[in-house]
């Protein structure tokens, strides 16, 4: 075997046992018996503890130095070789026990923040979301000399690589500036409107579970190799031939469950849909959690409440619940779906607003990682900003610094990747309608294929061939451009 050879065989195995991470995580946050906690943290760090092993051992420096002395010629092989390199300088740059203690502390913090959600309890779980922030802020500081980068872009590099608080910090800020006027008009518009009729009832978990399935299988999804249930915060997760999608059901409310479901699918087709031939593989993953994002958004923001889609979208809930057919009506649907509002939660949040909420945490990130903003005082400062920058402040935890998942799985550097994905998906839906003529119409039936037809190819079969704005450039002509967020949002709710 060559060295490459070698390398390829052991980022396999690291890849596969990172595949057994992602499912025991799917079993934590869906089936595990509340008792299994400690014995899970324990598992979670053993598990990355061997992987960061497998990583660090002389032999991957080695091998890694004769393959650079003599790189492979095929495109996909070499950037292959980079990313292997990226991962090995980022892992050698962390102590075994800070990796290992930095897994059990996140997946502790995690299992306690479900009850302190529920309860909305902050306190309960501050302790242990001091611990997650001491050990990554241990990790940032680490990373940051080898990477040459800030301790928090160390943290961004692991979920968009490329991508810094300083490319964000003005995309925010311009969209900041936006909102500040598009706002106050997209209310007024709104409140010179008939009022839309509400959706009532009862619809039955059961009942929403069969449809939000059937919906997720006309998307694309193979349920021969899918799985969708029920959890505290939706997600995605598994592996390209094993995926698991979790939403969370309210029985007087189904576009809650349905659009999480549409959104978490978009999450899975991407991944069913990367190389085959680089399974397993550093570049057969996707582009980054940005991409990943623009996949999961332009299905749910860009496609799914469009009006081509509501109009098949209205008439097939109608005959799976029943009522007034005026509800069901794709205008009436229009009006309620896609309505804006100053609202606390982010996961139910308008695509107008939406950003506001990723940028304020991506504030409070940042000062916890920097030191300047202690735990004890996160749920002020949470409450500040959403009245700074909303003019509304949440009742409770629960609505507030509690709602998300994120943090206290130690999943911090990640919230920028919401907006530059739901950017990236407006500028992404914007080529496929001009590439594809009659994507609407077939929207309108409910077809997803000729959308899927063009990402597949665009986006989804590149893997991470190509960094974030590289890809946007291969698939609409240009690096990441806000200008089509904000012109499909002036079309949508100022036009």
């Amino acid at each position: 075997m060559t060295a490459y050879d070698r390398l390829t065989a052991r980022f396999a195995r690291i890849a596969t046992i990172r595949e057994a991470a992602s499912i025991l995580n799917w079993d934590t946050e869906v089936i595990m018996p509340p008792g299994a906690g400690d014995a899970r943290a324990d598992q979670a760090a053993v598990l990355s503890s061997l992987s960061h092993g497998m990583l660090v051992e002389p032999a991957a420096a080695d091998d890694l130095a004769d393959a650079e002395a003599a790189p492979p010629a095929d495109p996909w092989q070499a950037a292959n070789l980079r990313l292997m390199r990226h991962e090995h300088t980022r892992a050698v740059a962390l102590p075994a026990a800070l990796v290992e203690a930095t897994a059990r502390a996140s997946s502790l913090c995690e299992q306690a923040w479900r009850d302190a959600r529920k309860q909305s309890d902050f306190a309960a779980v501050a302790p242990l979301l001091r611990e997650v922030v001491d050990r990554t802020r241990d990790t940032a500081q680490a990373l940051a000399p080898v990477l040459g980068l800030s301790p928090y872009d160390a943290l961004m590099d692991d979920f968009q690589p490329g991508v810094t608080a300083a490319d964000v910090a003005p995309v925010f800020a311009r969209y900041g500036t936006f909102l500040a006027d598009a706002l106050p008009r997209a209310e007024a518009a709104q409140a010179a409107r008939p009022a839309p009729r509400p959706v009532q009832g009862h619809f039955p978990e059961a009942a929403q579970a069969r449809f939000c399935r059937s919906l997720s299988e006309r998307m694309g999804l193979d349920f021969r190799q899918a799985r969708l249930d029920s959890s505290a915060h939706p997600f995605s997760g598994g592996t390209p031939t094993d995926q698991r999608i979790t939403t969370r059901y309210d029985e007087a409310d189904v576009a809650q469950a349905l659009y999480a479901v549409i959104h978490e699918t978009g999450h899975a087709l991407y991944e069913t849909g990367l190389p085959a031939a680089w399974r397993r593989q550093p570049v057969g993953h996707a582009a980054g959690m940005a991409a990943h994002e623009s996949q999961s958004l332009i299905v749910e923001m860009q496609a799914c409440r469009s009006d081509a889609f509501l109009s098949w979208l209205g008439p097939a809930l109608h005959a799976a619940f029943g009522g007034e057919a005026a509800v069901w009506a794709p205008t009436n649907l229009a009006s309620l779906w896609r309505k804006v509002a100053r609202s606390f939660i982010r996961v139910e949040a308008d695509e107008m607003t939406y950003p506001a909420h990723v940028a304020l945490r991506f504030t409070l990130e940042q000062a916890m990682i920097a030191g300047d903003l202690a735990i004890a005082d996160l749920p002020g400062a949470w409450n500040g900003l959403m009245r700074e920058r909303l003019g509304i402040v949440p009742p409770d935890d629960a609505r507030g610094c509690l709602q998300d998942i994120h943090w206290y799985a130690g999943l911090i550097g990640y919230f920028p990747s919401y907006t530059l994905g739901a950017m990236a998906a407006a500028q992404l839906m914007a080529a496929a309608r001009r590439d594809t003529p009659g994507l609407d119409e077939a929207l309108a039936q409910g077809d997803f294929a000729p959308l899927f037809g063009w990402l597949r190819p665009k986006v989804h079969a590149q893997g991470a061939l190509r960094g974030f704005n590289d890809l946007l450039r291969h698939a609409t002509g240009k690096p990441l451009d806000s200008a089509d967020f904000e012109a499909h949002l002036t079309r949508r709710y100022l036009g």
